[in-house]
């Protein structure tokens, strides 16, 4: 790589960051938890394909007026329409037990990937995650950083922090597929449909409540951790203090 194209490869855009992927909050509701509530809930109240074509509607709904907004593509949307669709896909298919575990553990190792990926672009994970106005004081953090000639060591934080902030998802693959293995049991081939797709949803349910606690908990303690370490570098590289780079 030359010197020119590496330069602007540790160039950051710091306006990128107000609108790269929306809030992560509400990417995380519309795209995650309500989809998957309405699988697990849902199914008994609309019916199998029904609550299968409910859920995808969430994060491609939200998807869809997120690009008309932003004109860009929300891969939080896209993520969510592919765990919802495997789901509900090996529910209608009469898959269970194992490819179960296995989807568990696929979904956060296909995001743990992307976030992976993007350490090694213009634009680190990190940076959509945390470095906006809601959360960081943007413009003073860019002046500083502007003011010390310290970009490359800014995007050296940034796609170190992401790379941290990969291994999350790496742990909860992995916490994910145990917890499954233990939760997702083979269902007896000759039962009814009907009672073959309640069990099903107790397992499905069973596991959202239990992914909260042991997959969840650890996870936004690793994600704790990755802001503490992005915020002790940030203080480092510009001299800011805490209160200066995160406005009340």
């Amino acid at each position: 790589m030359s010197e020119d194209a590496s330069a602007k490869k540790d160039e950051i855009n710091f306006n990128a960051s107000k609108n790269e992927q929306g809030n992560p909050f509400l990417n995380m509701l519309f795209n995650i938890f309500l989809p998957i509530l309405i699988l697990n809930k849902g199914t008994q109240v609309f019916g199998a394909v029904n609550a299968l074509i409910l859920a995808l509607a969430f994060p491609l709904g939200f998807g869809a007026v997120d690009w008309w907004n932003r004109k860009k593509t929300n891969f939080f949307s896209l993520l969510g329409l592919i765990n919802i669709a495997l789901t509900g896909g090996f529910a209608l298919s009469g898959l269970t037990g194992f490819w179960f575990a296995v989807k568990e553990a696929a979904f956060p190792a296909l995001i743990g990937i992307f976030v992976l990926a993007s350490a090694y672009t213009s634009k680190p994970f990190i940076q959509s995650l945390f470095l906006n106005p809601q959360i960081i004081n943007v413009n003073l953090l860019k002046n500083r950083v502007d003011a010390a000639h310290r970009q490359k060591d800014f995007y050296n934080l940034l796609k170190a922090s992401t790379i941290l902030l990969s291994l999350s998802f790496v742990l909860s693959a992995l916490l994910n597929f145990l917890l499954a293995s233990r939760i997702f049991q083979p269902l007896d081939p000759q039962l009814e449909e009907s009672l073959k797709s309640g069990m099903l949803n107790e397992q499905i349910a069973e596991m959202t409540k239990w992914s909260f606690l042991v997959i969840l908990l650890p996870s936004m303690a690793v994600l704790i951790l990755v802001f503490a370490y992005l915020i002790r570098g940030l203080r480092k590289i510009t001299g800011l203090t805490l209160e200066e780079i995160i406005p009340k």
